[in-house]
């Protein structure tokens, strides 16, 4: 079969090039960094929630799956991020006088008020991380449609107020459809493609995307798989800044995503990576240290879509 290099090929695979757009961020900062702290516990696959197996992904314990039965050592490895990983997490972006992105899983969150009262009295922004914490490429299009519409729901509920960012992470080829029919959302976060937000144009309208990393990410902490240390964290989310930053300061400023989870990084032996990576961002003037949706209200009024 050959492929001829039409205007209907459905994937953008230039972006914006070599010479990137000036962002213009505020205070002629040369790098946005935003942290998304994902919980999750309460969303994991669970017999409790109607699912046949145990949860494996991001456990940290290399615990194999159970079929048809509770796994409690897994539910135990989630119930530490939401008992105690989360405030460790708050507490160090709150002593810094930081707001971070929330990235909560609606059906879980519930379940602890007192997270919510928390990040709202804190300041940082609850993102939907959907109904479930689940792989949604072959859930039924009506079923995720009816998830997402849930979640939102939900959050504005429990918060009082509805959620503008989006983010699957384990996105289906709808999702992106759906949360644009849903409305509400200035953005979502299931891409890993750039560095920069940009907008997806098409006869529907335009919709941002503010992408997301499995890099800068401390999902590498998950059994060792290359994060060990909490050195290991603060020197390649160090090294990263870094670089990024020089990029700015020599004429096109960046974004860096940085992932988090309250399960993994919130452990004793691992936040002082966090601590550390938070404190030499701050020693930077030129670094804006921001959430999504403070990035979104910037580039929508800076970067307006065509």
């Amino acid at each position: 079969m050959t492929r001829t290099w039409g205007e209907d090929y459905p994937r953008d695979l230039s972006g914006y090039g070599r010479t990137l757009p000036d962002p213009r961020w505020p205070g002629g900062a040369k790098i946005a960094v935003t942290f998304a702290l994902n919980y999750e516990c309460g969303g994991e696959l669970n017999v409790l929630h109607g699912d046949d197996v145990s949860e494996v992904m991001l456990t940290d314990i290399g615990f194999p799956e159970v079929t048809g039965a509770r796994s409690m050592l897994a539910e135990s490895s989630f119930e530490y991020g939401s008992r105690r990983g989360i405030w460790r997490l708050l507490d160090a972006f709150e002593q810094r006088g930081l707001a971070t992105s929330v990235l909560t899983v609606a059906s879980g969150l519930g379940h602890n008020p007192e997270v919510v009262d928390a990040c709202v009295a804190g300041g940082h922004e609850l993102v939907s991380h959907g109904w479930r914490w689940i792989d949604y490429q072959h859930v039924p299009e009506a079923v995720e449609r009816e998830h997402i519409h849930l979640a939102k729901t939900a959050i504005e509920t429990l918060s009082g107020r509805a959620p503008v960012g989006w983010m699957t992470g384990r996105p289906s080829p709808n999702t992106r459809l759906l949360l644009r029919q849903e409305g509400g959302f200035l953005y979502d976060r299931d891409a890993l493609n750039d560095e920069l937000p940009y907008w997806i144009s098409d006869a529907d309208g335009s919709h941002l995307v503010i992408p997301y990393s499995y890099e800068t990410n401390d999902n590498r902490f998950n059994e060792n798989s290359g994060f060990s240390t909490a050195d290991d964290f603060f020197c390649y989310m160090r090294d990263a800044f870094d670089v990024l930053l020089a990029e700015g300061r020599a004429g096109q400023p960046r974004m860096m995503s940085v992932g988090l989870h309250d399960r993994l990084i919130g452990r004793p032996g691992r936040i002082g990576g966090l601590m550390r990576f938070l404190d030499h961002v701050l020693r930077h003037e030129d670094a804006w240290v921001c959430t999504g949706e403070e990035i979104a209200r910037h580039w929508i009024a800076t970067h307006p879509a065509a």
